[in-house]
Protein backbone atom coordinates (compact mmCIF):
# COMPACT_ATOMS: atom_id res chain seq x y z
CA UNK A 1 0.00 0.00 0.00
CA UNK A 2 1.37 3.28 -1.04
CA UNK A 3 1.85 6.30 1.26
CA UNK A 4 -0.74 8.82 0.37
CA UNK A 5 0.41 12.32 -0.24
CA UNK A 6 -0.58 15.16 1.99
CA UNK A 7 -0.85 18.58 0.01
CA UNK A 8 -3.31 22.20 -0.09
CA UNK A 9 -6.83 21.01 -0.96
CA UNK A 10 -8.36 22.65 -4.63
CA UNK A 11 -11.49 23.31 -5.19
CA UNK A 12 -11.49 20.11 -7.18
CA UNK A 13 -11.13 18.25 -3.65
CA UNK A 14 -14.21 19.62 -1.94
CA UNK A 15 -16.71 17.06 -3.81
CA UNK A 16 -15.16 13.56 -2.81
CA UNK A 17 -14.11 15.24 0.76
CA UNK A 18 -17.27 16.03 1.55
CA UNK A 19 -18.46 13.13 0.81
CA UNK A 20 -15.38 11.38 2.49
CA UNK A 21 -16.23 12.82 5.71
CA UNK A 22 -20.18 12.87 5.41
CA UNK A 23 -20.12 8.89 5.70
CA UNK A 24 -19.73 9.15 9.36
CA UNK A 25 -20.12 13.38 9.70
CA UNK A 26 -22.51 15.92 9.20
CA UNK A 27 -21.87 17.50 5.59
CA UNK A 28 -19.10 19.90 5.43
CA UNK A 29 -19.70 20.68 1.38
CA UNK A 30 -20.57 24.34 2.23
CA UNK A 31 -18.13 25.10 4.97
CA UNK A 32 -15.00 23.68 2.73
CA UNK A 33 -16.20 25.64 -0.20
CA UNK A 34 -15.82 28.80 1.96
CA UNK A 35 -13.14 27.90 3.73
CA UNK A 36 -10.95 27.43 0.52
CA UNK A 37 -11.56 31.41 0.19
CA UNK A 38 -11.23 32.45 3.96
CA UNK A 39 -7.30 33.01 3.76
CA UNK A 40 -6.58 32.60 7.72
CA UNK A 41 -7.37 28.55 6.75
CA UNK A 42 -5.32 26.64 4.96
CA UNK A 43 -6.80 23.37 4.39
CA UNK A 44 -5.03 19.64 3.29
CA UNK A 45 -6.20 16.77 1.74
CA UNK A 46 -4.47 13.38 1.79
CA UNK A 47 -3.97 11.51 -1.90
CA UNK A 48 -3.71 8.20 -2.51
CA UNK A 49 -3.57 7.01 -6.01
CA UNK A 50 -6.34 10.10 -7.19
CA UNK A 51 -8.61 9.01 -4.17
CA UNK A 52 -9.22 11.77 -1.12
CA UNK A 53 -8.15 9.66 1.70
CA UNK A 54 -8.19 12.59 4.73
CA UNK A 55 -8.53 16.07 5.60
CA UNK A 56 -7.07 18.65 7.75
CA UNK A 57 -7.77 22.46 8.78
CA UNK A 58 -5.51 24.77 9.77
CA UNK A 59 -6.86 28.35 10.88
CA UNK A 60 -4.39 31.34 12.17
CA UNK A 61 -6.34 33.28 14.34
CA UNK A 62 -3.62 35.62 15.34
CA UNK A 63 -0.94 34.01 17.76
CA UNK A 64 -3.93 31.09 18.12
CA UNK A 65 -4.57 28.38 15.88
CA UNK A 66 -7.21 25.74 15.03
CA UNK A 67 -6.39 22.35 13.79
CA UNK A 68 -9.88 20.95 12.57
CA UNK A 69 -11.92 18.40 10.65
CA UNK A 70 -8.75 16.05 11.08
CA UNK A 71 -9.94 12.97 9.27
CA UNK A 72 -8.83 9.53 7.36
CA UNK A 73 -11.23 7.37 5.99
CA UNK A 74 -12.27 4.45 7.45
CA UNK A 75 -10.37 1.84 5.32
CA UNK A 76 -7.04 3.86 6.15
CA UNK A 77 -7.58 4.24 9.78
CA UNK A 78 -4.19 2.27 12.05
CA UNK A 79 -1.81 4.06 9.28
CA UNK A 80 -0.33 6.97 10.79
CA UNK A 81 -2.47 9.08 8.41
CA UNK A 82 -4.08 11.04 11.49
CA UNK A 83 -0.31 12.07 13.03
CA UNK A 84 0.45 12.98 9.70
CA UNK A 85 -2.14 15.12 8.52
CA UNK A 86 -2.70 16.65 12.49
CA UNK A 87 1.73 17.12 12.18
CA UNK A 88 1.17 18.91 8.79
CA UNK A 89 -1.80 21.22 10.20
CA UNK A 90 0.57 21.80 13.29
CA UNK A 91 3.43 22.58 11.22
CA UNK A 92 1.72 25.53 9.19
CA UNK A 93 0.11 26.70 12.00
CA UNK A 94 3.54 27.29 14.14
CA UNK A 95 5.41 28.88 10.71
CA UNK A 96 2.54 31.41 10.75
CA UNK A 97 3.71 32.47 14.27
CA UNK A 98 0.69 30.38 16.19
CA UNK A 99 1.84 30.50 19.38
CA UNK A 100 -0.84 28.39 21.37
CA UNK A 101 -2.81 25.85 19.13
CA UNK A 102 -6.54 24.66 20.22
CA UNK A 103 -8.69 21.94 18.84
CA UNK A 104 -12.12 19.97 19.55
CA UNK A 105 -11.14 16.08 20.29
CA UNK A 106 -13.76 13.33 20.09
CA UNK A 107 -12.49 10.59 22.58
CA UNK A 108 -11.09 8.95 19.54
CA UNK A 109 -8.98 11.32 18.43
CA UNK A 110 -7.86 12.44 21.84
CA UNK A 111 -5.22 10.15 22.31
CA UNK A 112 -3.33 10.67 19.22
CA UNK A 113 -3.28 14.64 20.22
CA UNK A 114 -2.13 13.50 23.53
CA UNK A 115 0.42 12.05 21.73
CA UNK A 116 1.57 15.50 19.44
CA UNK A 117 1.80 17.18 23.19
CA UNK A 118 -2.04 18.91 23.67
CA UNK A 119 -3.48 19.05 26.81
CA UNK A 120 -7.26 18.73 28.07
CA UNK A 121 -8.12 22.02 28.58
CA UNK A 122 -12.06 21.72 29.14
CA UNK A 123 -14.98 20.01 28.18
CA UNK A 124 -17.13 21.48 25.29
CA UNK A 125 -20.79 20.66 25.04
CA UNK A 126 -23.26 20.59 22.73
CA UNK A 127 -26.92 21.65 23.12
CA UNK A 128 -30.19 21.55 20.80
CA UNK A 129 -33.45 23.12 21.58
CA UNK A 130 -36.25 23.45 19.03
CA UNK A 131 -37.65 26.89 17.40
CA UNK A 132 -40.19 28.95 18.54
CA UNK A 133 -42.82 30.96 17.05
CA UNK A 134 -42.91 34.54 16.49
CA UNK A 135 -40.61 36.95 18.41
CA UNK A 136 -41.83 38.95 20.62
CA UNK A 137 -40.53 42.95 20.10
CA UNK A 138 -36.97 43.88 21.74
CA UNK A 139 -35.83 46.83 20.75
CA UNK A 140 -32.56 45.79 21.97
CA UNK A 141 -31.59 43.29 19.35
CA UNK A 142 -31.22 45.07 16.02
CA UNK A 143 -29.76 43.35 13.02
CA UNK A 144 -25.89 44.22 12.45
CA UNK A 145 -24.68 48.12 11.47
CA UNK A 146 -21.63 48.65 10.12
CA UNK A 147 -20.67 50.79 12.58
CA UNK A 148 -21.22 47.99 15.41
CA UNK A 149 -18.02 45.88 14.31
CA UNK A 150 -15.36 47.58 15.86
CA UNK A 151 -17.29 46.52 19.04
CA UNK A 152 -18.24 43.21 18.12
CA UNK A 153 -14.13 42.41 16.98
CA UNK A 154 -13.46 43.51 20.68
CA UNK A 155 -15.54 41.44 22.24
CA UNK A 156 -14.95 38.56 20.56
CA UNK A 157 -11.16 39.12 21.17
CA UNK A 158 -12.36 39.51 24.93
CA UNK A 159 -14.31 36.51 25.27
CA UNK A 160 -11.84 34.04 22.88
CA UNK A 161 -8.31 35.97 23.31
CA UNK A 162 -7.92 35.08 19.49
CA UNK A 163 -7.90 37.80 16.79
CA UNK A 164 -11.12 36.98 14.61
CA UNK A 165 -11.26 39.97 13.22
CA UNK A 166 -11.14 38.88 9.57
CA UNK A 167 -13.82 36.19 10.43
CA UNK A 168 -15.98 38.74 12.53
CA UNK A 169 -16.20 41.01 9.79
CA UNK A 170 -16.97 38.53 7.37
CA UNK A 171 -19.92 36.88 8.71
CA UNK A 172 -21.27 39.81 10.26
CA UNK A 173 -22.07 41.54 7.03
CA UNK A 174 -24.43 38.67 6.35
CA UNK A 175 -28.31 39.11 7.42
CA UNK A 176 -28.14 36.54 9.84
CA UNK A 177 -26.09 38.80 12.56
CA UNK A 178 -28.13 39.76 15.20
CA UNK A 179 -26.37 42.39 17.85
CA UNK A 180 -27.77 42.77 21.79
CA UNK A 181 -27.32 47.04 22.24
CA UNK A 182 -27.39 48.51 25.73
CA UNK A 183 -29.04 51.51 26.52
CA UNK A 184 -25.75 53.80 25.82
CA UNK A 185 -26.00 51.69 22.19
CA UNK A 186 -23.01 50.06 23.11
CA UNK A 187 -22.57 46.08 22.07
CA UNK A 188 -23.79 43.52 25.02
CA UNK A 189 -23.56 40.24 23.09
CA UNK A 190 -23.87 39.02 19.24
CA UNK A 191 -25.07 35.92 17.65
CA UNK A 192 -23.88 35.43 13.92
CA UNK A 193 -25.01 32.08 12.21
CA UNK A 194 -22.62 31.15 9.54
CA UNK A 195 -23.74 29.69 5.59
CA UNK A 196 -23.02 26.31 6.87
CA UNK A 197 -25.34 26.41 10.02
CA UNK A 198 -22.46 26.77 12.97
CA UNK A 199 -23.31 29.94 15.22
CA UNK A 200 -20.96 32.08 17.60
CA UNK A 201 -22.91 33.55 20.24
CA UNK A 202 -21.40 35.54 22.53
CA UNK A 203 -22.46 37.33 25.98
CA UNK A 204 -20.84 38.23 28.82
CA UNK A 205 -23.78 38.60 31.17
CA UNK A 206 -25.95 35.64 31.38
CA UNK A 207 -28.91 37.37 31.34
CA UNK A 208 -28.07 38.78 27.76
CA UNK A 209 -27.01 35.33 26.40
CA UNK A 210 -30.39 34.05 27.21
CA UNK A 211 -32.10 36.46 25.45
CA UNK A 212 -29.76 36.05 22.19
CA UNK A 213 -30.33 32.42 22.45
CA UNK A 214 -34.55 32.68 22.64
CA UNK A 215 -34.00 35.42 19.39
CA UNK A 216 -31.92 32.45 17.52
CA UNK A 217 -35.33 29.81 18.53
CA UNK A 218 -37.60 32.39 17.31
CA UNK A 219 -35.63 33.62 14.20
CA UNK A 220 -35.31 29.54 13.58
CA UNK A 221 -39.27 29.53 13.81
CA UNK A 222 -41.09 26.07 15.08
CA UNK A 223 -39.81 22.57 13.85
CA UNK A 224 -36.31 23.72 13.15
CA UNK A 225 -33.09 22.89 15.81
CA UNK A 226 -31.05 25.70 16.72
CA UNK A 227 -28.02 24.22 18.33
CA UNK A 228 -25.85 25.98 21.25
CA UNK A 229 -21.85 25.30 22.05
CA UNK A 230 -20.24 25.41 25.49
CA UNK A 231 -16.83 25.45 26.85
CA UNK A 232 -17.29 24.30 30.54
CA UNK A 233 -16.62 27.16 32.34
CA UNK A 234 -17.46 25.45 36.20
CA UNK A 235 -21.05 27.28 36.09
CA UNK A 236 -24.45 26.14 36.03
CA UNK A 237 -24.91 27.13 32.58
CA UNK A 238 -25.64 23.55 31.43
CA UNK A 239 -28.25 23.84 34.28
CA UNK A 240 -29.38 26.32 32.76
CA UNK A 241 -29.72 25.57 29.57
CA UNK A 242 -31.87 22.08 30.09
CA UNK A 243 -33.92 24.04 32.77
CA UNK A 244 -35.17 26.14 29.65
CA UNK A 245 -35.76 23.26 27.13
CA UNK A 246 -32.22 22.55 25.87
CA UNK A 247 -31.17 19.00 25.52
CA UNK A 248 -27.54 17.04 24.75
CA UNK A 249 -26.03 16.69 21.56
CA UNK A 250 -22.92 15.63 22.12
CA UNK A 251 -19.63 16.56 23.44
CA UNK A 252 -15.83 17.11 22.99
CA UNK A 253 -12.96 17.79 24.73
CA UNK A 254 -10.91 21.15 24.12
CA UNK A 255 -7.65 20.78 24.00
CA UNK A 256 -4.31 22.81 23.96
CA UNK A 257 -0.87 22.86 23.12
CA UNK A 258 1.75 26.42 23.80
CA UNK A 259 0.71 29.14 25.55
CA UNK A 260 -1.93 29.56 27.41
CA UNK A 261 -5.05 32.13 27.16
CA UNK A 262 -6.46 34.77 28.97
CA UNK A 263 -10.35 34.00 27.69
CA UNK A 264 -13.36 33.92 28.88
CA UNK A 265 -15.16 30.75 28.50
CA UNK A 266 -17.88 31.71 30.36
CA UNK A 267 -18.81 34.37 27.85
CA UNK A 268 -18.77 31.80 24.51
CA UNK A 269 -22.45 29.71 23.90
CA UNK A 270 -22.16 29.13 20.33
CA UNK A 271 -19.39 28.24 17.64
CA UNK A 272 -19.07 28.50 13.94
CA UNK A 273 -17.15 24.84 14.12
CA UNK A 274 -14.34 22.59 15.15
CA UNK A 275 -12.06 24.16 12.63
CA UNK A 276 -12.84 28.25 13.51
CA UNK A 277 -13.58 28.26 17.36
Amino acid sequence: MTQPRIRLMTPADVAPAAEMISREWNDRSVFLRWALEYSPSHLFVAEDDGRIVGTGIATAHGPVGWVGTIFVASDRRQEGLGGRLTRSVIDDLERRGCRTLILIATDAGRPLYERLGFDVQVPHWRFTAPGMGAAPTDDGIRPFEPRMLPELVALDRLATAEDRSILVERLSGTSTASVLVGDDESVRGFVIRAPWGGVSLIAPDVDDAVRLLDWRRHQAGPGHPVYAGLPDSGDDRRALLLGRGWTPAGAGTRMIRGEPLDWHPDWIWGHFNGALG
